[in-house]
């Protein structure tokens, strides 16, 4: 069996548009007629350049290549250009590609992705869920509403969730680490009350933040938002710097959780082995494929972390998050979208019951992407997946943050 054909697609979630303003869905099909589908998450460049990046990556590395040779396509990509060394964006690439791998061996031997890579140990994952607005919910107020936000929460643990995500400490800026101000802490502080207060104890908050804050201002934060004891303070400095990342985990008793912006083993490793989080949080869109990222969570499993699959993508990275997350030990949850443009898009083959994802038992990933969906909805915009804010933020108010992708009025 031999990879020779590749076909990309790139579709756009109509609005409210959760999970970013497009997904990028490889198409791979063998000599012998199986189809497989991935997805990339990678937001550098543009749909367009980043189209031009797979079909490079499949034609220097795939094509032609049998499909079951996962740690020779792995090393091709990740030594291309004399480099050894994490790219984003070519690993971006290579991680939809090898989704798409799994799912053809998974079809071709008529079994899930799971039982090819150490068989099912969980038969079902729990869910969490971020806080997005009611349909009645004004935007952009919404982001900056404790109220609001615990009207959702309430929402989504009567649907049997329980874990809620909500991120209310201001944007993310090209400027790097910034000190909060007074205003995002104790907006900050108030969402978590008013969450805890509307959920009670037996639910988990996960505090969201994205790289923002310099190391002073995380571990303000942290002491502001620690009398509400959430599970997780998710990357309260820039990803990419450990040490910084160190002295924030043991200032504050919050667990600290990161990855969604990092990719192989080779950057996950240095977040362990100095002890800067105990969650970590791979997109397996970006973080090398399901291969990859098995090896990840072994790893973490030796530093007694636990892994929490990231979602701000489509369904395929989902069903492929789901078929690890099958086999982990360590799991921890899994981030779940539900929008109606989710579910149609794989015909209603991944489901959240009662705040669990039962795993699938169909063949490859276990999904039915429906490519004429996917097709008649293309991307038109100019935006990447997500974009972070230029303008410094202010100190006379709150820094309002309606997301790297904010709905278009």
């Amino acid at each position: 069996m031999k990879l020779i054909d590749l076909d990309i697609i790139v579709t756009a979630p109509p609005a409210p548009g959760w999970g970013g303003r497009y997904w990028i869905i490889p198409k791979l099909t063998t000599d012998t007629g199986v189809i497989g589908y991935g997805e990339c998450y990678a937001s550098s460049v543009g749909p367009t350049a980043m189209k031009a990046v797979i079909r490079d990556v499949f034609e220097r590395h795939f094509q032609n290549e049998n499909p079951e040779n996962i740690e020779l396509l792995f090393r091709r990509a990740f030594s291309a250009g004399f480099t050894q060394r994490p790219d984003l964006t070519v690993i971006g690439a290579f991680s939809g590609l090898e989704i798409a791998c799994w799912d053809i061996l998974g079809k071709d031997r008529d079994r899930p992705v799971h039982a090819l890579i150490g068989g099912r140990l969980n038969d079902r994952i729990r869910a969490y869920t971020y806080l997005y607005p009611r349909p009645d919910h004004p935007l952009p107020a919404f982001w900056s509403s404790p109220d609001m936000a615990a009207e959702v929460a309430k929402d989504r643990v009567a649907e049997g969730y329980t874990a809620v995500k909500f991120d209310p400490a201001g944007p993310y800026t090209i400027r790097g680490g910034h000190m909060p101000s007074r205003h995002d802490i104790s907006l900050s502080a108030a969402f978590c009350k008013a969450i805890r207060d509307a959920v009670g104890d037996n639910v988990d908050l996960l505090f969201g933040t994205h790289g923002q804050f310099s190391t002073g201002g995380a571990i303000r934060m942290a002491k502001a938002i620690e009398p509400y004891d959430p599970l997780w303070y998710e990357e309260p400095v820039p990803p990419d710097n450990v040490s910084a990342m160190v002295r924030v985990a043991n200032a504050t008793s919050i667990p600290v959780a990161t990855g969604e912006r990092l990719t192989t083993k080779a950057e996950f490793a240095p977040i362990l082995r100095n002890g800067a989080a105990t969650i970590l949080q791979p997109a397996l869109g970006r973080s090398g494929g399901i291969w990859e990222t098995k090896k990840i969570a072994t790893l973490a499993e030796v530093y007694n972390a636990q892994i929490a699959p990231h979602l701000y993508a489509g369904p395929v990275e989902w069903a492929a998050n789901i078929q690890l997350a099958a086999t982990c030990p360590n799991i921890l949850m899994a981030e779940t979208i539900e929008t109606p443009f989710h579910t149609e898009l794989i015909g209603g083959t991944i489901t959240v019951e009662n705040g669990y994802i039962p795993v699938p038992t169909e063949p490859g990933l276990g999904i039915n992407f429906n490519e004429t969906l996917a097709r008649a909805h293309p991307y038109t915009d100019d935006g990447l997946h997500l974009q972070m804010q230029e303008d410094p933020i202010g100190y006379h108010s709150v820094n309002s943050f309606a997301g790297g992708a904010p709905v278009k009025e």
